[in-house]
């Protein structure tokens, strides 16, 4: 019986051993599921890597085409604006050409005036527009006053003469125009005749 119940608690002895996980065989499996992660990482690292690289190759290339772009832009710009101006430049020519042909001041004049148009034309498409004044209120904003005059007929601060003509580029001014202003009416102010009137009576009677 003493013999049984040994035998028996060896055997139970050996089940345990027999059915577990050695440490070792654990421990190389977590080795090995950590070397897979990190080739995973590796490749993720490399596949960003690459991507920058193409992003940032892009981007340099996008930096120069802009640049190239924006220095044609600058000795370029105004390319339309000239190839307008050369048919005026061209009418000019043959204007001054016919008059000295023995065309006349006439064709010259007229010449001259077709020439004028076509260049208000070209300015015209080009949003310059011609700023309005005779008549109209003084604006500081658009006009600059030259000279101030007495008017019966032009209301104070009203423009009475234009001297230059102003321009505006679309809503921005290009170049004021130079007026004469209305003070209104002289209210009765001898002016110089009269007073050289007034002084040759004085002298005629004396």
């Amino acid at each position: 019986m003493a013999e049984e119940h040994q035998n028996a608690n060896t055997i139970d002895d050996l089940d345990p051993v027999s059915e577990g996980v050695s440490p070792g065989m654990e421990e190389d499996s977590q080795i090995e599921k950590l070397q897979q992660a990190l080739v995973a990482k590796a490749d993720d690292v490399k596949n960003l890597n690459d991507k920058y690289l193409r992003l940032a190759a892009e981007f340099d290339n996008y930096k120069r085409l802009t640049q190239r772009d924006q220095r044609d832009q600058i000795r370029f710009g105004n390319e339309q604006l000239l190839k307008e101006l050369l048919p005026v430049v061209d009418n000019l020519e043959r204007a001054i050409k016919a008059s000295r042909n023995g065309g006349g001041s006439d064709v010259l004049i007229q010449g001259v005036d077709l020439t004028l148009k076509q260049l208000t034309g070209a300015l015209t498409r080009f949003h310059v527009i011609p700023v309005e004044t005779a008549g109209q209120p003084f604006d500081p904003a658009k006009h600059q006053a030259v000279t101030s005059v007495a008017s019966e007929k032009i209301p104070e601060r009203h423009v009475v003469d234009e001297f230059q003509r102003g321009y505006l580029l679309h809503d921005r001014i290009l170049r004021p125009s130079m007026v004469s202003v209305s003070t209104g009416r002289d209210n009765g102010t001898p002016g110089a005749d009269d007073t050289n009137s007034s002084s040759s009576q004085h002298q005629e009677q004396t």
